[in-house]
Parts: C-alpha cells; structure tokens; sequence
C-alpha cells in the first residue's frame, strides 16, 4: 500500500496500555495508516499478529536508571530503521524514551513528528510531594519535545493546565474507548467458560465485583472493609476480584479472618466474562485518569458503585447511570450497594442509563477514529524544534533518577 502513514507505537507498560494500543491497531485504517510497536518484553508478539505492521522488543525496565540510556539508543535505531512520519510514545516511562530517542532525527530532510500520551499523569498518584515534585518536574521540560499531547480524559487535561506542564493548545483530550463489537460478538457466540459454579460462587448469591489490579490505587483495602459490612446486612452476598496484584495476600488474610466469601480471578484475558457474574460493580480508585472498568461494567448491564475522583464523574452521573461515593468511604460504599440491593427500580434505571451511556460516549472505534484526525493534523502542521535539547535535558533526568553521568549520555545521544 502507497502513502500510508508510518506510526512508530513505543511503550514500556503493559495491562491497559497494551489493552489500548490493541484496540487502537484493530479500528484505524489500515489503508491509510502503519502501525509499528516497539515494546517492553512485557508484551506478546502473538497479540500483535494481524494488527501490528513490524514488531520489536526492547528492554524497557519499569525503574528509572542506567538502563534506560540503552533503551534510549536502541527505541533511536528504530526510529531511524522504520523512518516513521510519527513516534506516538505510550505512558511516563516510554514517553520520556521516545521523546529523547526521537530527538534531532529527519525524514526526507523534516523533523519526524511525536505525540504522547501518558494514559493518566504520574504526578496525580497517590504518593510523596518529592516524588510528585519529580514526575512533574520530568512532564514539564519534555513537554516542548513532543507536538502533541493526548489527555484520555478532561479532568487529565485539567491536572496538566493546573500543573503549567504546557500550553493548552499543545493538549489534545481523545476520551478512552472499549471495544463493544467484539463483546457483543462474543456474548452471541457464547464464548465465555466462566460461569458462578466454575468460581465456586452459588446460583443465588449477591455478587459484589471489581475489576482492577490489586494495588493502592484501586483501593482493595476499601472494597473489602465494605465487603465486612455488606455481608451483615446481606448474608447470601459473595465477593469477586478480578486482577491481582502486591496486595492480594492482604486481602486474602482480610477475608479468610472474617469469613468473607472472596474469589479472586487473577489476571485474565476477558474481563467482561467475569463481569457477566456481578449483580454490582465497584471502581473505588484513589486516582484514576480514566477508569476503563466503568464502561466496561455499563456495556454488560451492571448498576455501579464508584468513587467521586478524578474523571470518573465524567463517566458516570450520581443517581442517573451509577451512585457516586467518596473516596475511602467504607460506609458509603456498603450503604450505596444496600441501596441497590433492596430498591430494583433503582438498578435497572441505572442499568439502561448505563448502557445508553457506553453506546453514546466510550465506542473505541470513536476512540481510533479521532486518533487518526489527530495523526493527520500533526503530519500536516508543523513540528517543534529540539536545539536547546542539551542544555534542558541534564537537569530533567538528573531530578529524576540523581545519575548525572546517566543524564549527560542521555544528552549526547540524543543530539548525535
């Protein structure tokens, strides 16, 4: 095919971001766009046959050190092999390897263009000033090397104004699809294996589900204190978490002692066949750039529970298509899902003001579509300019990993 678009995919992270840049290869043009994904060993190739053009590995490591001068220099190579048109960088890590990597190279004597999306700011978790000091210090002076910035939601397009990361015509907000096809031909096709008796999980409990890894963020400690009250108030209620993660054997112990009936999946393929068991679905994130579980659990026809930050009010309206609860509220999470229990009406307003909602507002191939106006805008404006890149860089990875001779190579490499 002639004049396709080249599109170089760099990503370090996995779990969603994989998710997306999957969905994101299936639903744009492949007559008018390339898809390359250079990536972590933390994804497969086989996800990758039939939607990806070319597809490399790179050790891309989570901690920031040393090791990223190499990942530097080898994301470099490629970008010079495949002579993209655009390098769109994945997430914190990766966009900061790809912006620098990316940095001075040319095709056909113009400066090879760059977006870059973080998939929700670092410096909006959950953690030490110094550390949100760090990642906003990073964001902001790599913003300049980039042309466009994708915000997956208005709240994170908001964080980066509040945060002065750059200009608000450099943000660009491109809201986080799902791909309702693929459920919907997997609902008919009855694909799914899962079923209450295979999780062990009785035809006539009340099931109370999440989806998410099993971590800080999500909020598992929450999910499970409420849990604790739900089942004195409803003695037939079981519990169900669909992920993993460093905290599990917490949550595990935290049941076992108080004889919470709990499955937890793991991580698995498809989330929604899990889903498919809920009579209400939690998200209770302490942060959240976007929250792709919400319409996850709108499209299968399930009531929601879910916390009252970041975008999340942007997906879902207090007592029109879910109930809002604050953060950390373990009284407000079991009130709210008693509510449901006890009052049918209310359920199945919100189950149809749900679905409505997911068919409106979160289709991915909107998602794809959007993406392609905005490769296209980028490709036909004009790019940035990167001189001043080994005077700013030093400073920018010193704050964030305090190897200064790390920092410096990063800068010759990129200039050379």
């Amino acid at each position: 095919m002639k004049n396709r678009i080249r599109v170089l995919h760099v990503a370090q992270a996995a779990g969603g971001v994989d998710r997306y840049i999957r969905m994101l290869f299936k639903y744009m043009d492949h007559d008018k766009f390339e898809n390359i994904l250079v990536c972590s060993h933390d994804f497969k190739r086989v996800d990758y046959n039939g939607l990806a053009d070319a597809f490399e590995h790179v050790d891309m490591q989570r901690p920031i050190g040393k090791a990223d001068i190499d990942a530097m220099k080898a994301v470099r190579r490629l970008i010079r092999k495949y002579q993209p048109d655009i390098v769109y960088a994945h997430s914190s890590k990766a966009g900061a390897i790809a912006r620098v990597a990316n940095i001075g190279l040319k095709k056909n004597g113009d400066k090879i263009k760059c977006i870059y999306n973080p998939h929700g700011w670092a410096f909006n978790m959950r953690c030490g000033k110094k550390k949100q000091m760090i990642y906003t210090a990073i964001e902001k002076m790599a913003a300049p090397f980039c042309d466009k910035i994708i915000c997956i939601s208005e709240a994170e397009k908001q964080s980066a104004l509040d945060k002065k990361i750059c200009k608000q015509d450099k943000l660009q907000v491109i809201v986080n699809g799902i791909d309702i096809e693929e459920y919907e031909q997997r609902k008919i096709a009855g694909l799914s294996t899962v079923s209450r008796k295979s999780c062990g999980i009785p035809e006539s409990a009340f099931v109370v589900g999440m989806v998410g890894r099993i971590s800080e963020q999500k909020a598992p400690d929450v999910f499970i204190k409420a849990a604790k009250q739900i089942k004195q108030k409803i003695p037939e209620a079981c519990f169900m978490i669909v992920g993993d993660g460093p905290d599990r054997e917490m949550i595990e112990e935290y049941a076992r002692e108080n004889n919470i009936a709990l499955f937890i999946s793991g991580w698995v393929e498809n989330a929604s066949d899990y889903i498919s068991l809920f009579d209400v679905a939690l998200l209770l994130s302490r942060w959240e750039g976007f929250g792709l579980a919400i319409p996850e659990y709108m499209l299968a026809g399930k009531p929601v529970v879910v916390s009252r930050v970041d975008a999340i009010p942007e997906i879902v309206k207090d007592t029109e298509n879910g109930l809002l609860v604050k953060p950390d509220d373990i009284d407000g999470t079991s009130n709210a899902v008693l509510e449901l229990y006890k009052e049918g009406a209310l359920q199945m307003k919100l189950r149809n003001k749900g679905m409505i909602t997911v068919h409106e507002k979160f289709d991915v191939k909107r998602t794809a579509k959007e993406s392609e106006m905005l490769l296209n805008s980028v490709i036909n404006g004009g790019g940035v300019q990167y001189e001043l890149i080994a005077v700013i860089l030093p400073e920018v990875l010193c704050v964030s990993c305090r190897v200064r001779q790390t920092c410096y190579a990063a800068a010759e490499m990129a200039v050379a």
